[in-house]
C-alpha cells in the first residue's frame, strides 16, 4: 500500500515523540481520575403526594370552563412551591442559610434550590418531588420542608379557597347575566323589526307572510266555488220558461230540463261540487211544487214565479259573496306583495335571527348551570363547616437516602482515559510538526543536498524493545483505569496523604 509522503513523514516524527505522549495521557488521567473521585456524592431525597388541585372550582365549572390541562396543573403546583417566599423557609427550617456567608452566595442557593427541587406527575394527581445535595439529610430536610409548607398552606387556604370559587362563580354569574340580558335585548328589537316576516308561535309556528299566503289561496278558492255556482244558477234561471201551458199527461218539461243538467253536472263534477248539490235542491223543490204531477188545462204561473224569486235571490247572494271575495283577495294581493317587498330586502333574515336565538339560548343555557353551581357551592359550604377535608395526601414520606445517586464516576472516568489518550495523541502529533528532522531521502534532496542512495538498517529487531515499553505504559494505564473503577475512592484517599507526606 503506498502511503503518501507527508502522512508517512508525520507519522515518524510523532513516533518520536511517543514517550512525551504516553506521559501527557498519564498525567491528564492520574489528574482528571483524582479529581473525578472526589467529587463529592450527590443524595436524592423524594416524596410523593396526592393533590386534588383546584377541586373546588373544578367541579364548580366542570362543563361550564374549560379544564386545564395536567402539564398546567403541574407548572401551577411547581410555581407555587418554588415562590419565593416558600424556598427561603426552607432555607431558614433546613439550616441552609450556614452555607451562605453574603447575599450574592445566598441568592446562588436560592437559585440552586429552585433548579434542583423537581416536581413531575405519576398519574391524575399524584406527584413526586425530589431534591439532589451532598448531604442525605439536607436533601431529605429539604423535601420534607417542601411538603410541610404546602401542607399547611393547604389548610390555611381551604376557607378561602370556597370563598374564592364563590366569587368566582358570582362574577361569571353577573357576567352572564348581562349578556343574557343584551342578548334578549337585541332578541326582541329584531323580533319587533321584522315581526311579520319572522315565525309566530301564535300562527302556529309560521310566519305572517306565509300565512297571508295561506289565506289568500284560501280566498282565490272559495271565489272560484262562488263564480261557479253564480254560472250555475244563471243557466238555471235562463232555462226556467215564462209560462207553463196546460196538458194531458206527461211531466213537467221544467223538471226534465232540471233533472238534464243534474246529469250533465254529475259527468263533471262530484256529488259535493257546489253546483250539483245547488241542482239537487232545484230538483227537490220542482218536485215538491207539484211540477212532476200531471194537471190540468190551465196556466200554472205561481209555482213558476216562486222557483224564479228563489233562484234570483239565491244569484243575489252568490254576486254579494263573489263581490266580497274579490275585496279581501285584493287586500290580500296587496299585504303579500308588501311582506314580500319587505322579504327580498332581507334575504338573510331568518338566518340572523335564528343565530340571535342560538346565542340567546347558549346564555340561558350556561346561565342555569351557573345558578345551579351556586348552590352546590353553598350546600359544600355547609357541609365543610366544621369539617377538615384534606385536599393534599402524602402517599410517601421522604427519607434519608443512603446510596448516592451522583455522580457517574463510571461514565466519568471512561471520559479522562479517552480524552487523556486524546491529549496524548494530539501532543505527539503537534510536537511532529514542529519537528525539523530528516526522516526520509526526500528530506535531505529538500535542502539541496546531493544524495547518492541508503542503507538499510542493521538490528531492525532491536527497535521493538521501544514499542513494547510504549505498549506496556498503555497497558498500564488502561488497568489503572480498571483499578479506579474497582478501588477508585480508596486510591485516592491514599494518594492524598502520600501528597501530603510529601508536601510535609
Amino acid at each position: 500500500m503506498n502511503i503518501p509522503a507527508p502522512i508517512l513523514r508525520s507519522a515518524k516524527a510523532s513516533w518520536r515523540h511517543r514517550w512525551v505522549a504516553l506521559a501527557a495521557a498519564w498525567l491528564v488521567c492520574l489528574v482528571g481520575w483524582a479529581i473525578v473521585y472526589t467529587m463529592p456524592n450527590q443524595y436524592q431525597a423524594s416524596a410523593r403526594l396526592y393533590a386534588e388541585a383546584d377541586v373546588i372550582l373544578g367541579q364548580a365549572l366542570r362543563g361550564i370552563a374549560v379544564d386545564g390541562a395536567p402539564q398546567q396543573q403541574v407548572e401551577l403546583l411547581t410555581r407555587t412551591m418554588l415562590a419565593r417566599p416558600n424556598l427561603e423557609r426552607v432555607v431558614a427550617r433546613t439550616d441552609l442559610d450556614m452555607r451562605v456567608d453574603s447575599a450574592r452566595s445566598r441568592e446562588a442557593l436560592l437559585d440552586e434550590l429552585a433548579r434542583e427541587i423537581r416536581v413531575t406527575p405519576q398519574g391524575r394527581s399524584l406527584y413526586q418531588i425530589t431534591y439532589t445535595d451532598h448531604d442525605p439529610r439536607v436533601a431529605q430536610a429539604v423535601v420534607r420542608t417542601l411538603l410541610d409548607l404546602f401542607m399547611e398552606r393547604a389548610a390555611s387556604n381551604d376557607r378561602q379557597a370556597m370563598e374564592n370559587a364563590r366569587s368566582f362563580v358570582n362574577q361569571q354569574i353577573n357576567s352572564y347575566e348581562t349578556q343574557l340580558r343584551e342578548a334578549e335585548r337585541r332578541r326582541a328589537e329584531f323580533r319587533a323589526r321584522y315581526l311579520d316576516l319572522l315565525p309566530s308561535d301564535a300562527r302556529g309556528g309560521v310566519s305572517r307572510l306565509e300565512d297571508e299566503r295561506r289565506r289568500l289561496a284560501t280566498l282565490q278558492g272559495e271565489l272560484a266555488d262562488a263564480r261557479a255556482r253564480r254560472d250555475v244558477l244563471r243557466q238555471q234561471i235562463e232555462a226556467l220558461p215564462t209560462q207553463r201551458a196546460a196538458g194531458g199527461g206527461g211531466g213537467d218539461p221544467r223538471l226534465a230540463q232540471a233533472e238534464r243538467e243534474l246529469r250533465e253536472l254529475r259527468l263533471r263534477y262530484t256529488e259535493q261540487h257546489p253546483a250539483v248539490i245547488a241542482q239537487r235542491n232545484i230538483i227537490a223543490e220542482l218536485r215538491s211544487s207539484g211540477a212532476g204531477r200531471g194537471g190540468g188545462g190551465g196556466v200554472v204561473a205561481a209555482p213558476q214565479s216562486t222557483q224564479r224569486e228563489l233562484l234570483q235571490s239565491r244569484l243575489v247572494d252568490v254576486e254579494l259573496a263573489i263581490a266580497s271575495h274579490e275585496r279581501q283577495i285584493a287586500s290580500s294581493t296587496e299585504e303579500v306583495e308588501r311582506l314580500e317587498t319587505l322579504a327580498r330586502s332581507a334575504p338573510q333574515l331568518q338566518a340572523e335571527f335564528d343565530n340571535l336565538d342560538r346565542d340567546y339560548g347558549v346564555l340561558r343555557r350556561q346561565y342555569e348551570e351557573l345558578l345551579a353551581r351556586r348552590e352546590s357551592l353553598q350546600l359544600a359550604g355547609a357541609a365543610r363547616t366544621g369539617a377538615d377535608q384534606v385536599r393534599i395526601e402524602v402517599v410517601e414520606p421522604p427519607t434519608v437516602p443512603t446510596i448516592p445517586r451522583g455522580p457517574n464516576r463510571i461514565l466519568f472516568a471512561s471520559v479522562v482515559l479517552v480524552l487523556g489518550i486524546g491529549a496524548g495523541g494530539a501532543l505527539a502529533v503537534f510536537l511532529g510538526l514542529l519537528d525539523r528532522g530528516f526522516y526520509s531521502l526526500r528530506d535531505l534532496r529538500e535542502i539541496g543536498l546531493p544524495v547518492l542512495g541508503s542503507v538499510a538498517e542493521v538490528g531492525a529487531p532491536r527497535r521493538l524493545v521501544p514499542a513494547a515499553v510504549f505498549a506496556g505504559g498503555l497497558i498500564l494505564l488502561v488497568g489503572a483505569y480498571g483499578a479506579m473503577l474497582a478501588r477508585g475512592p480508596e486510591l485516592v484517599a491514599q494518594g492524598s496523604r502520600l501528597v501530603a507526606r510529601l508536601l510535609a
